[in-house]
């Protein structure tokens, strides 16, 4: 298998050490339209080739995959590109910025028979997988309520760089640099988690979003500060469980953290997933009238990128698919609508 990496920001080499570890898998070439940095990005990966761009990479030819590292507004294009030079795409998450693109970017891998796969990192995270095993398994009985966070402190901290002076951080503020702010950064994620532990999609959503001053005119250089930084959601999944998502950048003392909590008839599950460590914890059977919680250790399991090596290589699609992030997506684009018109909206 040989991988393109298309974008070398700071997501891009954890692309390229997680493909190039695993067997029979050879990065041979990077994509970006700054020269001093795809250069720098090779040398640091060994990888033979830089491109200034995706159409001289394409005009090459010599790969097999695109892993797509560009910021969130490039992906279309560029996914478009590499699907109609026949190349299966691993792409970075959100898939697109609207649901019609995204639907537009599946269509068209789908009628291709390409694979096909976004990056929701924290699939890879064995206490959800477990989690989820249980529930589907019907051990807490019917799901009747969840709730979720994604808690981030990058904008109260600098344990991860400085976003006031860092571009890797301003564009993620920033509407015109293709940022939705928190909710496409993250909230992608966490929408992801809850509705995957929960083994059912969304089906109703009512959101607001927030923007707060974060610099004078809200506007730091050529970046404008207007994405939104926290979300607050109400949503109802279509097995009828009614839950509450939520998502910030300022909370103070979690650089980066996930929980998600579900309860059923009969018991409950409960997901703690930081930076350095993952929890799960069971309330099940007997133990629901004493109130007794047991952590369970999950066994390993494959990562994205290893999963989308597995499907190239046998042809078969896995999961999580285009398909499934454009109905993500739609969550998204009707969660602004909801804030917006401050009505709820049907999925």
């Amino acid at each position: 298998m040989r991988i393109l990496i298309l974008g070398t920001g700071g997501m891009a080499n954890t692309h390229a050490k997680n493909f190039a570890a695993i067997e029979g898998v050879t990065l041979v070439g990077g994509v970006d339209v700054d020269p001093a940095r795809v250069e720098a990005f090779c040398q640091t990966h060994n990888i033979e080739r830089g491109f200034g761009s995706l159409d001289a990479a394409i005009a090459w030819g010599e790969f097999d995959a695109v892993a797509n590292v560009t910021p969130d507004s490039v992906h279309y294009p560029t996914t478009m590109a590499a699907i109609a030079a026949g190349k299966h795409v691993f792409c970075e998450k959100p898939l697109a910025t609207d649901h019609a693109r995204a639907m537009e970017m599946t269509e068209a891998a789908e009628k291709a028979g390409l694979v096909n796969m976004v990056n929701l990192t924290y699939r890879n995270v064995a206490q959800l997988q477990k989690a989820r095993e249980i529930v589907q398994a019907g051990q807490i009985g019917k799901v009747k309520h969840f709730e979720a966070s994604y808690l981030q402190s990058w904008l109260v901290s600098k344990a991860w760089g400085d976003w006031r002076t860092e571009s890797q951080w301003l564009w993620r503020l920033s509407k015109k640099h293709g940022s939705n702010g928190v909710l496409g950064d993250i909230g992608v994620h966490i929408l992801d988690f809850a509705a995957y532990g929960a083994g059912s999609d969304f089906s109703k959503v009512f959101c607001r979003l927030e923007t707060f001053e974060k610099a004078e005119n809200n506007q730091i250089g050529e970046y404008d500060l207007d994405a939104n930084d926290s979300f607050a959601m109400t949503a109802q999944l279509e097995n009828g469980a009614l839950g509450v998502i939520h998502a910030t950048r300022w909370a103070t003392g979690h650089f980066n953290e996930l929980r998600l909590r579900i309860y059923g008839e009969l018991g409950s599950v409960e997901i703690q997933h930081r930076h350095d460590w993952s929890k799960l914890r069971t309330c099940l059977g007997e133990d629901a009238e004493t109130g007794t919680w047991t952590e369970v250790e999950p066994d390993p399991v494959p990562t994205n990128y290893m999963r989308f090596i597995e499907a190239c290589r046998s042809g078969h699609n896995l999961e999580p698919s285009f398909r499934h992030a454009t109905n993500i997506q739609k969550v998204l684009d009707l969660a602004t609508v909801t804030d917006r018109d401050k009505m709820e909206h049907a999925v």
